[in-house]
């Protein structure tokens, strides 16, 4: 019995088929059913069933493919160790983030340098709410995750993070709006405006929706983006009060009057966030380390 045979066994269960099998493990079709049936031959049992247009696994090979694929878990483990304990970091990471965080974290370079330092790990990117990324942290999708925690977005039981960025929210309106000549703004005021914000599921919206049930009133949100600079631009053009982080409302600011909020202040914050158990994997925990450093080392003067 040999390890290919074994992942040829479940890449054919997996996929249904030996042409897609095939393809999936770049190799050739009649490559991977010859060694099936070699296995079969030595086990002296179908393990596939391929009289349908699907091919499936017969009760035998239902009942083999867990040790199947226990045995190929056991040599990926091998390999890993040995790559760990050699220095040598290979493998794959999966990264979420919310789109706005990268207009408060520099993702691309802390990604940027850790394929630097690590060339042989593979990175895969999901952009989505921060609800979506605690779920896929919990389940196992995602290694690492930037995500927007406040309000009901809160960190859930089993994840740990680490503070990326915090800084207060302001209302930003366009500089011919009536409200542009206040210096500060407090959240029951913002009762009947027009605003522009993140959609939910976002760590900010959260905040913004928890602060005004707060203060008794439901929030008028007339327009949604995923990336808060959208909201920038729209509200420079007299589309309504934007939410924003004060960085981001600063940086337009031709277009944009940003009002400090107060009774109570809004702030947007960002955190790193993994699986509190660890990483399982080499990669990841080098990815995790290699993060949290980064965010708290000083920024040099330019």
């Amino acid at each position: 019995m040999e390890l290919r045979q074994l992942e040829y066994l479940v890449a054919v269960s997996d996929e249904a088929s030996f042409t897609r099998a095939a393809a999936k493990l770049h190799v050739a079709q009649p490559g991977v059913s010859a060694q099936i049936r070699r296995l079969e031959g030595e086990l002296g049992q179908a393990l596939l069933d391929r009289s349908g247009r699907t091919v499936r696994p017969t009760d035998v090979g239902t009942a083999v493919l867990p040790y199947a694929r226990a045995a190929l878990r056991a040599v990926d483990g091998v390999r890993l160790v040995v790559n760990e304990l050699a220095g040598f970091v290979r493998g794959h990471v999966t990264v979420g983030m919310v789109t706005s965080c990268l207009s408060l974290v520099d993702l691309p370079k802390l990604l940027a340098d850790f394929h630097r330092h690590h060339p042989a790990v593979e990175i895969t990117l999901w952009e989505e709410n921060s609800d979506v990324l605690l779920d896929g942290l919990e389940n196992g999708q995602l290694d690492l995750a930037v995500v927007g925690l406040a309000g009901r977005a809160r960190a859930r039981p089993g994840i740990a993070t680490h503070a990326a960025a915090d800084e207060p929210l302001v209302a930003a309106v366009s500089h011919g709006d009536p409200l542009a000549r206040r210096a500060e703004i407090t959240v029951g005021e913002l009762r009947g405006q027009a605003l522009s914000s993140l959609p939910p599921g976002t760590g900010l919206r959260a905040t913004i929706d928890d602060a005004c049930a707060a203060a008794g009133f439901h929030p008028h949100v007339a327009f949604e983006a995923s990336d808060p600079n959208v909201l920038a631009r729209f509200a420079a053009r007299g589309f309504g009060v934007a939410i924003l982080p004060e960085s981001i409302a600063s940086a337009y600011p031709a277009g944009l009057h940003a009002i400090p909020i107060t009774g109570p202040p809004l702030r947007a914050r960002l955190e790193l966030a993994w699986k509190a158990e660890g990483p399982k994997s080499p990669a990841a925990r080098a990815l995790v380390a290699h993060t949290i450093l980064a965010l708290e080392a000083p920024v040099p003067d330019v």
